[in-house]
């Protein structure tokens, strides 16, 4: 969306949805401005209290501002003295909540900080995923990312982290070594690292700015099919050219038809969900959004699709936003069969603003709708073929992540069964029951 394009705040972007679903805009200002405009208002919370008034004023989607007199509460705002900045984000919060839209929030400059890191789709670090192993009670690397410093150092899977610059680490979460680990890229860290079979050993590595992988894909054999699964687990900056890649990649392999697995997918950047959208359809609306003066517009595909073949789509109570957005577009335009539990039903475009001391605000300023009009906020998207996970399943595949995507998976099953007969029945009654929702409340701002 251009919506953003028109703002005037240092840096925006423009969300959708339940984590995080945006494009981005830069600012006409450079970072000199930028950090000019920091020094002076460092000392002035009250400012920060006002330009969120005025952005507000400016851009929320509902011009009534659910019932409340608007102009009053600024009143009230500047009204008062702020000793700190806390003091001011207080005040800001209490403000927004008025509003009744736990989408419309102020973030402190640590909490923009996490939300712009997400949406970039990288970070900066040595490229591990780890995990507290249970019977060893040791940090446990469970991936080195691909073309990461700590990939092309030879760290592997199962190597475990004794000490970080010299210094043991007994009893550490995984949340506070990540902390230690990542770091400004071009400095340097050490591990020292257990492997089995093996003496200790110190590993320097330069941290560098990585890629983080949302794509993972792989080619299945099911019966006399071959299926080109693809996980999305979020729409961040780089996801787009990660399933583009995805994609071709199993179209080489010559599979018969794909499964799209969009279940536990927060959301992302909205540029991202359209771009994904048009890979798999050449025409046909993907999302309409309107603003508060009855402005729409409608993105549409634009004949860029690289495969025809046969598609699933997997969702589930914690698909949301930009998952929303493509499924939406898929299912209205007759491209995919959607097979799994009723999405989260969030259909509200924010934009993000940087204020000048890097704290941050994001404000609807949208409601969007599938192709064929659908309003899904608070609904959600009602699967062709639904088939809920009973809580014992759910538990089964999240101890158990290798069962995911096969035959002991009861939605791929059924998505299977789906392509390979075109039989999109509903599923019988004995496989259907209450869904554990164990992330919803992640989905929220």
């Amino acid at each position: 969306m251009n919506q953003s394009a028109k703002r005037s705040s240092p840096l925006q972007v423009a969300l959708i949805g339940g984590a995080i679903a945006t494009t981005a805009a830069l600012s006409v200002f450079g970072q000199a401005w930028c950090r000019s405009v920091r020094a002076a208002l460092q000392d002035s919370p009250k400012a920060i209290v006002d330009q969120v008034w005025q952005l507000v004023n400016r851009e929320y989607v509902d011009g009534k501002f659910n019932q409340q007199d608007w102009q009053a509460t600024r009143q009230s705002l500047l009204s008062k003295n702020y000793s700190s900045r806390e003091e001011a984000y207080t005040a800001i919060r209490e403000a927004l909540k008025k509003l009744g839209d736990p989408y419309t929030r102020f973030m402190d400059p640590k909490q923009y900080d996490a939300l712009t890191s997400q949406t970039s789709g990288e970070v900066s670090g040595i490229g591990i995923r780890m995990e507290l192993n249970e019977k060893t009670k040791r940090l446990t690397v469970v991936e080195a990312i691909e073309n990461s410093p700590a990939l092309k150092a030879g760290i592997k899977a199962g190597d475990e982290i004794v000490a970080i610059d010299g210094k043991p680490i007994h009893d550490l979460k995984v949340e506070d070594a990540s902390k230690l680990i990542r770091g400004r890229a071009g400095t340097v860290i050490v591990l020292r690292l257990a492997r089995q079979g093996q003496r200790e050993m110190d590993v320097r590595l330069t941290r560098a700015t990585i890629e983080v992988p949302t794509v993972k894909y792989t080619l299945k054999q099911e019966g006399s099919k071959r299926i080109g699964y693809i996980k999305l687990r979020e729409f961040s900056a780089h996801a787009a050219d990660q399933m583009r890649r995805a994609i071709r990649d199993l179209n080489g392999q010559q599979v018969d038809s794909y499964v799209l697995d969009l279940r536990g997918n927060p959301g992302g950047l909205l540029q991202a969900s359209i771009e994904i959208a048009r890979m798999w359809i050449d025409t046909g609306g993907i999302v309409k959004t309107v603003d508060r003066v009855g402005g729409s517009e409608l993105s549409k595909a634009n004949n860029t699709a690289i495969t025809k073949r046969p598609l699933a789509v997997l969702i589930d109570n914690n698909s949301a936003s930009a998952s929303e957005i493509l499924t939406g577009a898929l299912k209205d335009n007759k491209r995919a069969v959607v097979v799994g539990s009723q999405s989260f039903g969030k259909a509200l475009v924010q934009s993000v603003h940087e204020l000048p001391d890097g704290s941050g605000v994001a404000i609807t300023i949208a409601h969007y709708f599938t192709p064929q009009g659908t309003d899904i906020n608070h609904k959600g998207i009602t699967p062709d073929i639904k088939i809920d996970l009973s809580e014992a399943q759910e538990r089964q595949l999240a101890v158990n992540p290798n069962l995911v995507a096969t035959q002991n998976d009861p939605q791929y099953a059924r998505a299977i069964a789906a392509l390979s007969s075109r039989n999109f029945a509903q599923p019988p009654a004995n496989q259907r029951s209450k869904p554990l929702s164990v992330r919803a409340s992640d989905l929220k701002f």
